[in-house]
């Protein structure tokens, strides 16, 4: 046989073995689906999450990881997004490899219950926000830090998008993370009385507020 009809042979040779491959893959598939169900994300820890340390965006990239596994492996309360435990700290040691439920994580409590004071000619306001990650980026308290408030409206039905600072160097008071998957962040700020009614108004519009770092 030529040297290249034997390399023809093994080309086709290792095709087959592919095409064999693929079809037993296919089949194992299918009877693992039969008796274990479907295939389901879920969220493992790839190293432990201590007890009490709240997670932030940096110990979600580096600790956790979305998995398929069967739905029958998969326990009720099961997380299947890295973000939802943003701000939330593990109530006791969650291993390398374990499943992260929703029940194992809660919102840490204060040190201390001292709340940053609102100053004179300003009152404590709470408002919903977004992008609230981006005040946790170095893993320490914003609480107390000054901000930036940002106001923008998408555009449509007759207005188009805009944003605008509604504010300078506010102090922030107190962030609120989640208590459940799907809520969102809400902020305490010392606002004068033209600021506070600037930002519910644009609450109430449904505008997106963000807070920036200074």
């Amino acid at each position: 046989m030529s040297r290249r009809a034997r390399s023809l042979a093994f080309l086709v040779a290792a095709l087959i073995c592919a095409l064999l491959a693929a079809a037993i893959a296919g089949r194992y598939r299918s009877r693992v689906e039969s008796q274990y169900g479907p295939l389901r994300p879920v969220l493992v820890a790839t190293s432990e999450l201590p007890a009490g340390q709240p997670i932030g965006p940096g110990r979600a990239r580096a600790a956790l990881a979305i998995r398929r596994v069967p739905a029958s492996f998969i326990p009720p309360g099961a997380l299947t997004n890295p973000a939802d435990t943003l701000g939330r700290a593990p109530a006791v040691a969650i291993p390398s490899g374990s499943y992260v439920l929703g029940v194992q994580l809660a919102v840490p409590e204060p040190e201390s219950p001292r709340t940053p004071e609102a100053g004179a000619g300003r009152r404590p306001v709470q408002v919903s926000i977004a992008g609230a990650e981006a005040l946790m980026v170095d893993g320490t308290s914003p609480e107390g830090s000054r901000v930036d408030v940002v106001v923008s409206q998408q555009g449509g039905l007759g207005h188009r998008a805009r944003a605008y600072i509604a504010a300078t160097e506010v102090r922030l008071l107190a962030l609120k993370s989640p208590g459940e998957p799907g809520e969102g962040w809400s902020a305490t700020l010392a606002l004068s009385e033209p600021q506070a009614l600037d930002l519910i108004g644009a609450q109430s519009a449904g505008r997106e507020i963000r807070l920036l770092p200074r």
